[in-house]
């Protein structure tokens, strides 16, 4: 029996027997991991000169002798990676990981890709090729279509962080994550959708706005996500403290917002709790929601073009109320809270530190005659 040193560990090597094989088989430890080789001696005297020379290799880290089989399969060092990464990132990043990664994996057993050396820059092309999304056709149905570059970008980062790491174990030499490469769709817009809406936009939106006047005062005067907004219940309105609770659903987190006084005098007051303040986009399925929040984004797109102006989205209102509150003087600490970005923390509703204050800045953003399709005009 052979000792081996290895960075100052003893690590002991063995040759031993095989039921399902005549020949001798060396065994050891490698950084943790049990590597087996056969000699493909039946003499043990041989085997034994195989072993020594293997012996030096494994001390040197050279590990052409048995290919692959010291490092460890791809599932195993994900599993591993997610737990490390769980006592070092925020919750919302492990989650995000563990979808992206799971995703990768299910691919790689596609392409009967084991273990983590195998992933090639064409892998990962690949893989980034395959990402998909479903979305509603024209009638109603069901369709697979290629997701956003920014998202196949994303997928991309939180796989390179992986094998940075397994280039920090040694596991590899480089990163293929890195290298890979992202075509631009041709089917893009490539102008910026989420521009800044201006004053003359705000005024081409209200005046021609309809029966949609009221939810995209919500979203102008909230600064909440499209589908959030959509997703408003009775019940998510606090009347008597002038607020809106509700579960955010990129944090994954209930949050509390103040929510301006003109709005809140826009809404009927003794209509049940689990109402929807907007019928005609709420949904509870995601795709659903999806499709019907749509309709209002092509609406305003179309009075915007009527009016010579520039694309924007739903997602344009959400830039402009932040842009306000802070040519108003809100600190962007302040700004960061109330917009709902992400937070570590979990389970608790994520209150403004100073509510009063952020309820003024809400009421003093600039209010636009807004046309109700009840004749009600907010002013």
């Amino acid at each position: 029996m052979n000792t081996l040193i290895n960075k100052g560990e003893n690590k002991m090597s063995a040759l031993y027997k095989r039921k399902d094989s005549p020949y001798w088989w060396f065994g050891a430890m490698y950084r943790g991991r049990r590597v087996a080789q056969s000699t493909r001696m039946t003499n043990k005297k041989l085997a034994k000169k195989i072993a020594e020379e293997w012996d030096l290799n494994l001390i040197l880290g050279k590990l052409d002798f048995i290919g692959h089989s010291t490092l460890p399969l791809f599932s195993d060092f994900k599993n591993k990676y997610l737990i490390f990464i769980a006592k070092r990132k925020s919750e919302n990043a492990v989650t995000i990981a563990k979808g992206v990664l799971r995703k990768f994996n299910d691919y790689l057993m596609t392409q009967k890709i084991k273990r983590i050396e195998g992933i090639t820059v064409r892998t990962m092309d690949r893989y980034t090729d395959t990402l998909t999304k479903t979305v509603k056709d024209e009638n109603g149905g069901l369709m697979e279509i290629p997701v956003a570059t920014k998202t196949k970008r994303n997928h991309l980062q939180v796989i390179s962080s992986m094998f940075d790491q397994a280039i920090k174990e040694e596991l590899v030499k480089s990163n293929p994550a890195k290298l890979a490469s992202l075509p631009q769709r041709k089917d893009e817009i490539k102008v910026r959708e989420n521009r800044l809406l201006e004053p003359i936009d705000l005024k081409i939106i209200f005046e021609g706005a309809g029966s949609w006047s009221l939810y995209y005062a919500f979203l102008y005067h909230t600064g909440l996500r499209a589908g959030d907004v959509a997703k408003l219940t009775y019940g998510s309105i606090d009347f008597k403290k002038r607020a809106i609770v509700s579960f955010i659903r990129k944090t994954r987190k209930i949050h509390e917002f103040p929510i301006a006084e003109f709005l809140i005098k826009q809404l009927p007051k003794g209509i049940s709790k689990e109402s929807p303040l907007f019928p005609d986009v709420y949904a509870e399925n995601e795709v659903t929601l999806n499709g019907k929040i749509a309709k209002p984004r092509k609406f305003m797109q179309a009075l915007l073009k009527a009016g010579s102006r520039p694309h924007a989205t739903l997602h344009s209102f959400r830039h402009t109320f932040n842009s306000t509150l802070r040519d108003l003087g809100m600190s962007i600490e302040d700004r960061q809270v109330l917009l709902a970005h992400a937070s570590s923390e979990t389970n608790k509703i994520y209150t403004h530190p100073n509510f009063n204050l952020a309820s003024d800045y809400v009421n003093k953003v600039p209010k636009y005659i807004i046309k109700r399709s009840n004749n009600v005009a907010i002013t």
